[in-house]
């Protein structure tokens, strides 16, 4: 990855994304996704990660970014972040990168870059805008249901609202859930994030205030 202009500063928020090479589906089936996600959970650390390392024994140990929120779509992907050490976003996202382009090039047969190009960021400098990042991000799946939704009104509000609430490849499914083992990944560190919500019923009506506004 090259080099960026202005390093990423700990403590500090950031939206990354990143899509495949001219547009490209990157994400197939079921088990692609849910193996970013893996990858998303294992690549948290400083340690040098191996295969024959990653077993229900396998211990992280500190993690290098915290993760508030995520979506993965068909060609592309979303993370909050928050980085927690010197490095830490530029680690993060070089392994989980690197190991899903080995393993999505060695399940299909295919040489070359997967990716666009390095992975974009924003850097969220203020309350608001870290508050409309967490409503863009879930709000995505939106477009697997309607995929001009921000520009003319949509017939399909109630639709498009129970897809994005059992989209299982975003962070949105989690924050919605009980949490139970089933749903819950251990990716998000939530509670470094502010708490702009109390309850979950809460965080459902302003994001959906989101949808409806650009819908209505």
């Amino acid at each position: 990855m090259g080099l960026r202009k202005q390093p990423f500063v700990v403590g500090e928020y950031y939206h990354l994304y990143n899509r495949g090479v001219e547009k490209r589906k990157i994400f197939l089936d079921k088990q692609d996704y849910l193996h970013f996600l893996y990858l998303m959970y294992v690549g948290n650390t400083e340690k040098n990660i191996k295969t024959r390392d990653l077993n229900e024994h396998f211990d992280r140990e500190e993690t290098v970014v915290d993760i508030g929120a995520y979506c993965l779509m068909p060609n592309h992907f979303h993370i909050l972040v928050k980085e927690k050490v010197d490095n830490g976003i530029s680690l993060f996202m070089r392994k989980i990168l690197t190991a899903y382009s080995m393993y999505f090039n060695l399940k299909y047969k295919r040489t070359g870059r997967l990716y666009e190009n390095t992975f974009k960021s924003s850097h969220i400098g203020n309350d608001r805008y870290l508050k409309y990042i967490f409503a863009y991000i879930h709000l995505n799946p939106a477009k697997l249901i309607e995929k001009n939704w921000k520009e003319k009104p949509s017939k399909k509000i109630q639709d498009i609202i129970k897809f994005i609430e059992t989209y299982e490849y975003s962070s949105f499914y989690e924050y919605t859930s009980s949490l139970s083992a089933k749903k819950a990944r251990n990716i998000l560190n939530a509670d470094v994030f502010p708490r702009y919500f109390n309850t979950i019923d809460d965080y459902k009506d302003e994001l959906f205030d989101w949808l409806t506004y650009y819908t209505g």
